[in-house]
């Protein structure tokens, strides 16, 4: 996959950059590391620059990102609340755990989208659930695009620094990954031993 990504942004240039990460946030397996540390690397031998990789790449995650959360609206709250009546039993969930959630998106939920977008993986996924609480469009735009501009400029400015070791940033980046990935495994057997516990006690 990789070689294929940077043949398609060498021969595609920005509109390549644009398409792979509007793409990755689709697809989350899509590794935007490679995508913005060659994009980095291409400035120092190429025709096109910084600025325009930070642009291009920041208009596709945003779109990736805006189609997601439109996925989002399109799931409801009304579908999910139905589901949990539905199947809640058998998970042990009920419509005040989910309300409970949903408010608690709803009050922190811009910042939640600002911070995740330097979380792999859930950097795309968490435009979906802001969707289904239908957050404010604009403001869910403006956290992204902040979130996702600061991503950005850091991986195409450190690739545009190391050159030709733009792997190295790629490999960083790997471990980067694996770490949040360990956490977050921590994280969800931890709620899921909490909800254990629940079910235990009634």
């Amino acid at each position: 996959m990789e070689k294929w990504i940077i043949h398609f942004m060498e021969q595609y240039g920005y509109f390549g950059i644009a398409w792979l990460i509007f793409l990755e946030n689709i697809f989350p397996p899509i590794p935007s590391e490679i995508i913005l540390t060659f994009g980095g690397f291409m400035t120092t031998k190429s025709d096109i620059n910084f600025i325009g990789v930070v642009i291009t790449s920041t208009i596709g995650s945003v779109i990736g990102a805006i189609v997601l959360y439109g996925i989002g609206v399109w799931i409801g709250e009304d579908k999910l609340f139905k589901l949990v009546q539905k199947y809640g039993k058998f998970l042990r969930v009920n419509a005040e755990d989910l309300a409970k959630t949903f408010n608690w998106f709803e009050r922190y939920g811009y910042w939640t989208i600002f911070f995740c977008r330097f979380i792999p993986l859930i950097r795309s996924l968490i435009s979906i659930p802001a969707g289904i609480t239908k957050m404010n469009i604009w403001l869910f735009i403006l956290f992204t695009t902040l979130g996702t501009l600061i991503w950005n400029i850091i991986l195409i400015y450190l690739g545009q620094t190391v050159g030709g070791n733009w792997h190295l940033i790629v490999n960083y980046m790997d471990i980067y990954s694996k770490i949040i990935y360990v956490l977050l495994l921590i994280l969800v057997i931890y709620i899921l031993f909490k909800w254990l516990k629940r079910i235990r006690q009634k």
